[in-house]
């Protein structure tokens, strides 16, 4: 698994390029809108994987993509809402990134065996 801290402004598809290497072997990536990019789509292509992705809604060419097979992507942020269910990393009190990352670690790691 591989996690990247990246600043608020910064795009999906950017971070995305970042831990690309790291992507584990799979048939399908599922991600939102925000990561729709003709490299990124390439990219996954290239490792074997199928993109299901929604297009932007000003892209010129829509894209199909598995509607069924995205619909489960609410597992992933039903993930995130629990995570911001802890105060601490919701409010982002920590300043240091370093601090800010272990206190979500920690909270990950405590949801996961409380589930």
């Amino acid at each position: 698994m591989a996690m990247l801290l990246s600043e608020g402004q910064m795009s999906d598809y950017k971070g995305a390029r970042v831990l690309l290497p790291s992507l584990p072997k799979a048939k399908t990536l599922i991600a939102d809108r925000g990561y729709d990019a003709a490299w990124f789509r390439a990219a996954l292509r290239a490792k074997g994987m199928t993109p299901c992705i929604p297009t932007k809604r000003n892209r010129k060419i829509q894209i199909k993509y598995d509607k069924t097979l995205y619909r489960q992507r609410h597992r992933i942020e039903n993930m995130f809402a629990r995570l911001k269910d802890w105060r601490r990393i919701a409010m982002r009190y920590d300043r240091c990134a370093h601090t800010f990352f272990s206190a979500i670690c920690i909270a990950a790691t405590v949801i996961f065996y409380l589930n």
